[in-house]
């Protein structure tokens, strides 16, 4: 557990950007929009300036959604164009609203166990085998953890293997790069609804409820570390990390970037290292640095 994480180069998005999605949309209106108008120049300048800071591709598919969450900000700066609003963050004076720019045009979904065969791997194939094997301090990455139920996830799975772990140092780092979602999950407070995925014999003294809504004790909070982190630039963080997961972040990212993300991921893994991905990610074909041990399940070689 020595081995200190050399984050390299980061996985920079290309100097060119995203293609136009207007130019998908064949003969349909310049235009978009209902209380505010969306021209396609607008369009192409937020998919672009989106790809320039997250390297995330947003498709003519995503014009709605952007529509609708930048109309939001549109209205709590009171500007009344989409062209107005990207030449205020684009000004020094426009930092902080560069700040909401990107919470909002970052997709967010996520529940309690998403994927429930990872935390049961994560369980028995990794965190108690080397638990029992020796192993002191276990490190966990919850890279995209959105608004916190993957790593509050990870902690109640840790929880459970309670007696393997009693003499282990085990923490969890859990990094977003939207900084209102990773303010609800230091919060540690959800909707009673949303916790109905929790197994009820992990609820046990890891959250109590009040009223409709249920908050993660003070000792699973401590276990996880919220950061701010965008996954494309360097990560300013030692490792390595006993298991990581990234799961549906990918899928926003072209080829490209995502190839360099799996590389560095691999990278930040100890030598049996794990990472798990999304349902709809799994890697093709034979990756040299990692393994496929089971549905979106990878172990780094060795």
């Amino acid at each position: 557990m020595n081995r200190a994480l050399q984050p390299g180069s980061a996985a920079s998005p290309r100097s060119d950007p995203p293609p136009a999605a207007a130019a998908d949309r064949g003969g349909e209106s310049a235009a978009y929009g209902g209380e505010f108008v969306m021209s396609d120049a607008e369009f192409t300048r937020i998919t672009a300036k989106v790809f320039e800071i997250a390297g995330i591709v947003l498709k003519d598919h995503k014009r709605q959604m952007v529509y609708t969450r930048l109309s939001r900000r549109l209205r709590a700066t009171g500007l009344t164009a989409f062209g107005a609003y990207m030449d205020l963050i684009e000004r020094p004076e426009g930092k902080a609203e560069m700040v909401q720019f990107t919470n909002a045009v970052t997709t967010n979904l996520t529940s309690f166990f998403r994927e429930g065969h990872h935390f049961t791997h994560l369980r028995e194939q990794v965190l108690e085998p080397l638990a029992k094997g020796g192993k002191t301090r276990l490190r966990v990455w919850s890279a995209g953890c959105s608004t916190g139920e993957e790593p509050y996830s990870i902690a109640m799975t840790a929880r459970a293997a309670a007696r393997s772990l009693a003499s282990v140092d085990f923490r969890i780092l859990a990094t977003d790069l939207d900084t209102n979602v990773l303010a609800t999950g230091k919060a540690g407070v959800y909707p009673e609804a949303r916790a109905a995925d929790i197994p009820a014999e992990l609820r046990s003294g890891a959250l109590a409820r009040n009223g409709d809504r249920v908050e993660f004790s003070s000792q699973v909070k401590s276990m996880i570390a919220f950061r701010k982190l965008n996954l494309l630039h360097p990560w300013p963080f030692r490792g390595p990390f006993d298991a990581i997961f990234c799961r549906n972040v990918l899928i926003y990212f072209d080829a490209e970037t995502k190839a360099g993300l799996v590389r560095r991921y691999a990278e930040a893994l100890t030598d049996d290292g794990v990472l798990y991905l999304g349902h709809s990610e799994s890697l093709l074909g034979e990756h040299p640095l990692l393994r496929s041990e089971g549905r979106t399940i990878y172990r780094r070689r060795k």
